[in-house]
């Protein structure tokens, strides 16, 4: 716990225990997302820095330093693989912040080392950071709400990267702050918006009886559980990884260059069109994702993520010909492709894997599948960011950028056809109760 127990806290612990399902998730995601979405304000503001001029080992130094962040965070999905699976419940408040001060050192560091060690505090900063999310959404899983707990947490991919890029352009642009020095002072202006957030989170009671009943218990798993679980389901496991690969990749890519490909649409100082574009996507996804949580049954459910999945990876595809060939603007190329891009990405870190664990009937936690995915994510990440860099510097951000949304967009659909054939195939053999379960009014 963050404070000593009294009154008050006892009295919301109550609250929270007794209160009706639309208050309990308004204040779950809340606490949620305002977790979440402080993470980002010590993660993403150094990418709003152009760092012109600087080389290192002749390669130009933001892309040294995307990388270094992009390696650290990969790891950190490594280790997550089995720290966030092992996790004890009482002790996930405390490491989040422990973490996110971790990162916020590894800021300061980055002001005040000269050049040639920067990058190596970047990537202390993306170290501890990769685990965040799966702290924060062990406290929403295994519930009858966890669609719609999980759709408010995801809004941070959308909205929270933009925003926080908002907050550290204007320190540059209007304050006249040094790149250097402004994601340790956007990190600074979060971190009480952090504290109180992790706090609220800490606060919110176990699962249910009736949640456990619809969605299975959620504990720690150890090495055997894991084992037995990737064992059974390998294959389509694999399949669902190497979509979130390409999903995780392109996401990323148009995360980190956001700045460069904004500028070639004719936006590049405009710091405040990061969040209006952030909040447009997320007014789409969310309404999209939301309504899965109103689907009973387990493995119907499983399936509706598969078709929105998809549908995004469609919308991937047919955003960029429609904007390729002047059927629409860039402003709206930009939000359409990020709609379809999140539509595919934002399920695979709470609905499908939630989904999957309960349909199987098996005690266990979602963060487990989670950080199997985000690790290979990752690996996906650095992998595009070297092929730009190396293989293909002379092609601009934004004509590399539509060439992976077309690759992402073909392959990681026909993996989710596949991945689905192979569950719809197993999950009878392996799980015959796919009744409806109860619903969360």
């Amino acid at each position: 716990m963050l404070m000593p127990h009294n009154k008050i806290e006892n009295q919301l612990k109550r609250w929270l225990s007794t209160t009706s399902v639309p208050w309990f998730a308004l204040y779950a995601m809340s606490a949620a997302f305002l977790t979440y979405f402080s993470m980002y304000a010590f993660r993403k503001p150094f990418t709003v820095g152009q760092y012109e001029g600087l080389f290192l080992w002749e390669v130009d130094f933001k892309i040294i330093l995307i990388l270094s962040q992009v390696v650290g965070y990969m790891l950190s999905k490594f280790i997550g693989i089995k720290v966030i699976s092992e996790m004890m419940h009482n002790r996930r408040a405390v490491a989040i912040v422990a973490l996110v001060g971790c990162a916020h050192l590894a800021l300061l560091l980055f002001a005040i080392l000269p050049e040639p060690l920067k990058p190596i505090a970047i990537f202390f900063n993306g170290l501890p950071l990769g685990m965040i999310w799966g702290l924060v959404f062990s406290f929403l899983e295994g519930r009858r709400t966890s669609e719609l707990l999980g759709a408010g947490l995801s809004a941070t991919f959308i909205i929270a990267s933009g925003m926080v890029r908002s907050v550290g352009g204007g320190l540059l642009v209007y304050w006249d702050v040094d790149q250097f020095w402004m994601p340790f002072y956007t990190g600074l202006i979060f971190m009480p918006l952090l504290l109180i957030a992790v706090y609220g989170l800490s606060l919110l009671p176990e699962p249910t009886t009736e949640d456990v009943e619809a969605r299975t218990l959620r504990v720690p798993m150890n090495s055997k559980d894991r084992w037995q679980m990737l064992g059974q389901y390998w294959f389509g496991l694999l399949c669902l990884v190497l979509a979130f690969l390409m999903f995780t990749a392109l996401r990323d890519f148009r995360d980190n260059f956001s700045a460069e490909i904004w500028s070639s649409l004719g936006y590049g100082s405009t710091p405040e069109i990061f969040t209006y574009a952030g909040v447009r996507i997320a007014a789409i996804v969310l309404v999209v994702l939301a309504f899965l949580m109103f689907i009973r049954n387990n493995f119907v459910a499983f399936t509706a993520n598969h078709v929105v999945i998809f549908c995004g990876t469609l919308l991937l595809g047919l955003s960029t010909y429609w904007f390729q060939h002047e059927f629409i603007t860039g402003k709206a190329w930009m939000i359409l492709m990020g709609a379809g891009l999140y539509m595919a990405y934002i399920p695979f870190n709470c609905f499908l894997y939630d989904r999957m664990l309960a349909m199987t009937g098996k005690p266990g936690n979602a963060g487990f599948l989670i950080y199997i995915s985000d690790s290979a994510g990752y690996i996906g990440s650095v992998g595009l960011l070297l092929i730009k860099h190396f293989h293909s510097p002379e092609i601009s951000w934004l004509s590399f950028l539509q060439t992976a949304v077309y690759v992402s967009a073909l392959l990681g659909g026909t993996l989710m056809i596949i991945s689905w054939v192979f569950f719809k195939l197993k999950m009878p053999n392996t799980s015959p109760d796919l009744t409806a379960v109860p619903s969360a009014s």
